[in-house]
């Protein structure tokens, strides 16, 4: 997240993303050392969250395609954090944490709270509340 002067673009997507890399650039640099990216750490808490969960609701939950969740969830299944097992149906696969991913969440959220608490710092506790105010509607009305 650079301290200099930046214009926005014109196009809204643009901006969004260009926001989207700085904010994941900022707690990457915090995960580093666990070998873990922000984006895995959010697939892995989105399912603690959910407890059991079908690959298509994860993916609608965390509003991304199936084979861009599926290339995430290869080396979290990999490493032992994942399970993943067969669901109801040949086409439905069902996850959950495994302990070793309840433990790395556990192990990690000190390390998450921090890169919050910098962002939070950096660009204001009252901006940061009215930002992700918008960025639920944003998810939300372009469902």
């Amino acid at each position: 997240m650079s301290k200099q002067a930046h214009t926005a673009p014109p196009c809204h997507c643009l901006a969004m993303r260009q926001a989207s890399r700085q904010v994941t650039q900022l707690y990457d640099q915090h995960f580093g050392p666990t070998g873990l990216r922000i984006t895995q750490y959010s697939v892995l808490r989105v399912i603690k969250r959910c407890e059991l969960v079908a690959m298509q609701r994860l993916a609608d939950e965390m509003v991304m395609d199936r084979t861009t969740l599926s290339r995430a969830l290869r080396p979290l299944e990999r490493d032992g954090l994942v399970n993943v097992a067969p669901g109801l149906d040949a086409r439905t696969r069902m996850l959950s944490l495994t302990q070793a991913g309840h433990d790395l969440l556990e192990e990690l959220m000190p390390i998450w709270n921090r890169a919050q608490t910098e962002f939070e710092t950096r660009f204001g506790s009252a901006e940061t509340q009215d930002l992700r105010g918008m960025l639920s509607r944003v998810v939300s009305q372009t469902a």
